[in-house]
């Protein structure tokens, strides 16, 4: 056999080999990533943009939400108030119809919102009025783990967050939120009907979606990270019908409320271990 030849075969036969081998360690490492992130109960980027794929550093911080409904009942208008801060910030498109309908922040009737509760003897004011829902950003988000790209994170302040670039659109997240939290643009967020465009004036200051893409409230952490409330909580203004705050820090208002006021949470028995609360 010449040497040609010989220098042929032992080319080939390792390329084999390396054939064979390289989908084992890509199997490796996705199992131990994996197991990573079950270890950890979510596996999520440090933050959106950050390029890195391992966990937040944790800071200690769980950021909850106490929504009083019968504040907001007494205050008519107040719920709107605070859909309208929310939706017209975050450039929420209104497509016109409830097929396509994006929300952020709306209201749904206490069977909705409740279900769990619904054999128990409530009153009838409780069950004629409506409630304030949004992402619960759960301690336990089951969204987190069925993203297949960590688009959707938990970050370090305990908020499931979106990274709007790294979502593929394959709706996985949206099946595991047993909430209904999560939205779908099957249109053009930027586009137009007849004329009119969904978002009907353009905030610069936060960016707009595109077709194919998840959306949800994010507990306004633009707004977190420079010491501020969420726009839903700073519309309320001194009625308290929401009230925001560090869950672990139990001398921060929202822990007080939540010693001294019975709450429930939506879905409970799940074991998501969602961080908004209801006074109802």
């Amino acid at each position: 056999m010449d040497s040609s030849r010989r220098k042929f075969l032992k080319i080939a036969g390792i390329s084999a080999v390396a054939g064979v081998a390289a989908p084992s360690a890509l199997n490796m490492l996705l199992n131990k990533n994996a197991q990573a992130s079950s270890e950890a109960g979510h596996g999520a980027p440090a933050a959106a943009g950050h390029g890195g794929h391992g966990e937040a550093a944790p800071t200690g911080k769980r950021y909850g939400l106490v929504i009083d409904a019968g504040k907001f009942h007494e205050n008519a208008g107040l719920a709107e108030k605070c859909i309208e801060a929310c939706h017209s910030y975050h450039n929420v498109p209104d497509f016109g119809n409830k097929k396509d309908e994006i929300k952020w922040l709306w209201q749904e009737p206490f069977m909705n919102a409740f279900p769990e509760e619904s054999h128990y003897k409530k009153d009838d004011r409780a069950l004629s009025m409506k409630f304030l829902v949004t992402c619960n950003h759960c301690d336990n988000p089951p969204c987190v783990r069925a993203c297949p790209t960590k688009a959707t994170f938990k970050n370090e302040d305990g908020v499931v967050m979106m990274d709007f670039h790294r979502c593929i659109g394959c709706r996985f997240c949206m099946a595991a939120c047993p909430y209904g939290s999560r939205s779908f643009n099957w249109r053009d967020p930027r586009g137009t009907l007849d004329g009119v465009p969904f978002i009907e004036k353009v905030n610069p200051l936060f960016p707009t979606r595109m077709r194919g893409v998840v959306e949800k409230c994010s507990f306004c952490a633009h707004r977190l990270a420079k010491g501020q409330l969420p726009l839903c909580v700073e519309a309320t203004g001194d009625t308290k019908a929401m009230v925001f705050g560090d869950l672990n820090d139990p001398n921060s208002e929202v822990s007080q409320v939540l010693r001294s006021r019975f709450t429930i949470q939506r879905k409970p028995a799940l074991g998501t271990k969602p961080s908004v609360f209801y006074i109802i």
